[in-house]
């Protein structure tokens, strides 16, 4: 299968309102001009996930990041790498958190949450949800169940003492506290994240919200896994696999 055929697959998944936004925060970053015949995935392109879509045969990289350009020459690397091993490589970031089989309600449905709002918006895009429960749940047996779906420890903190009914969710960097105040004023319960700081922590306890916060990555993973699922749906030549990545935030192998 070309890559460019595999692209436009992707891109008839999504309803695009602006082809401006959407084209900076997706696409190709190296084509390898050589057809696919198995496809990898996982959420961030780094040096390490390139060797193992080397090690599994990938002929293309499905990615919900792009190299990160706060990790300085990384992007350059990355590229030279792909270029080694004949890898191609697309990322498709921000629509992915926004459409309805991504990021955020991928991992609700893993929860058995039902999304009720979509959250924190820009540029047209909903890159957080509010989500409830059709019963309430111990807030305790929610950390259990992310644990167990991440595959990680995560951290948690508890400052109120009700039952779990009202969820805010922000897949991946959801730590600035203008994120968080989104689940205040939707009058969440609890709020999930991949990541906090300080200040998320301290806001949490002030406005008496529930706090669970998991990796970056394996907040996200469900997402990205959910795209590459959906190119061989009716392309059973497609071969497709999940690229392992490490659990760099929970400081586990």
């Amino acid at each position: 299968m070309d890559v460019s055929h595999i692209v436009e697959r992707i891109n008839d998944l999504f309803n695009v309102t602006s082809k401006k936004i959407y084209s900076s925060e997706s696409g190709i970053t190296y084509h390898a001009d050589k057809k696919v015949k198995k496809l990898g995935y996982c959420v961030n392109l780094t040096l390490e996930t390139i060797e193992e879509a080397r090690v599994h045969g990938v002929d293309m990289m499905v990615t919900h990041h792009p190299a990160w350009d706060e990790i300085y020459g990384l992007k350059e690397s990355c590229i030279e790498k792909l270029a080694e091993y004949g890898i191609s490589h697309y990322y498709n970031h921000l629509p992915l958190d926004d459409c309805n089989f991504g990021t955020n309600d991928s991992l609700l449905k893993k929860l058995n949450l039902k999304s009720v709002k979509r959250t924190h918006e820009w540029e047209g895009l909903y890159f957080g949800r509010i989500a409830e429960y059709d019963e309430e749940i111990e807030f305790n047996e929610l950390v259990k169940n992310i644990e167990n779906l991440l595959e990680e420890p995560v951290k948690s903190w508890r400052f109120n003492d009700k039952k779990v009914k009202r969820v805010g969710l922000v897949c991946g960097n959801g730590g600035p506290t203008a994120c968080l105040k989104e689940a205040v004023e939707n009058k969440c319960d609890v709020y999930i994240t991949g990541g906090c700081n300080l200040y998320t922590i301290q806001y949490a306890q002030f406005k008496g919200i529930n706090l669970i916060i998991g990796s970056h990555t394996f907040t996200e993973i469900f997402g990205i896994q959910s795209l590459a699922l959906k190119l061989n749906e009716n392309k059973k030549e497609l071969e497709v696999v999940r690229l392992n990545e490490g659990h760099y935030e929970a400081n586990i192998k």
